[in-house]
């Protein structure tokens, strides 16, 4: 029988050659040359699908972060800071993939399903925050009386810049903004990050120079 990984990986070269919307669960299908009852023992939907390729690249994603946070040579406000410049290379590395799901996030259609994910993602990524956070705290350089809490702040923070993010990519790609000002609004995002955890102004950049032009340039 074809494996469940084999179903995500047609699918997400499906979804990067054609689109979300444009493929079915029959392309996925032909592409393996697998039975529908194949696919419908490890998913019930195309959306179910599509959840499980979303979920599996959150996993990669903080799996190719994992170094960083690990090493115990670095302070947690250099671990903070390369949690966020590995996501950015991870999501550049799959540019044409995150554009169409982009196309898919700001769809109404799949709002279940980006909720779950919103969901998936506070628990995976909260409890790393948390260790980044007791480590901050030990070494006086963040200010929290309850990581844990602090951490899952910081999540629903990133969640929100990232829908924010998303708004200002489709203005740019619409010629209504400019660059200027997507460049201060991420500034203004790493002011407001560094003060909820107490951090020194100018310690944090959520977005570097060469992924803002790649993004948003």
């Amino acid at each position: 029988m074809v494996k469940r990984d084999a179903f995500m990986d047609a699918a997400q070269n499906l979804i990067t050659a054609r689109g979300y919307e444009q493929m079915s669960v029959q392309d996925v299908l032909d592409q393996l040359g697998a039975s529908r009852g194949a696919f419908y023992h490890y998913f019930d939907s195309k959306e179910a699908l599509l959840e499980a390729v979303i979920d599996r690249m959150v996993d990669a994603g903080l799996e190719a972060v994992a170094p960083v946070v690990e090493d115990p040579e670095l302070t947690a406000v250099q671990k903070l800071q390369g949690l966020f410049t590995g996501i950015q290379r991870f999501k550049t590395d799959r540019k044409p993939l995150l554009l169409e799901i982009l196309k898919v996030w700001t769809s109404d259609h799949n709002a279940i399903v980006v909720e779950k994910l919103r969901r998936t993602t506070v628990t995976r990524m909260v409890p790393l925050l948390t260790r980044i956070v007791e480590q901050g705290v030990s070494e006086g350089a963040f200010v929290s009386k309850a990581p844990a809490d602090t951490a899952r702040l910081v999540v629903i923070l990133l969640q929100g810049f990232q829908e924010w993010a998303t708004e200002l990519f489709i203005a740019r790609q619409s010629n209504s903004l400019a660059l200027e000002d997507v460049a201060s609004t991420i500034g203004n995002f790493a002011d407001g990050l560094e003060r909820v955890l107490g951090i020194k102004a100018g310690s944090l950049t959520p977005i570097d120079e060469t992924t803002l032009h790649e993004w948003f340039g």
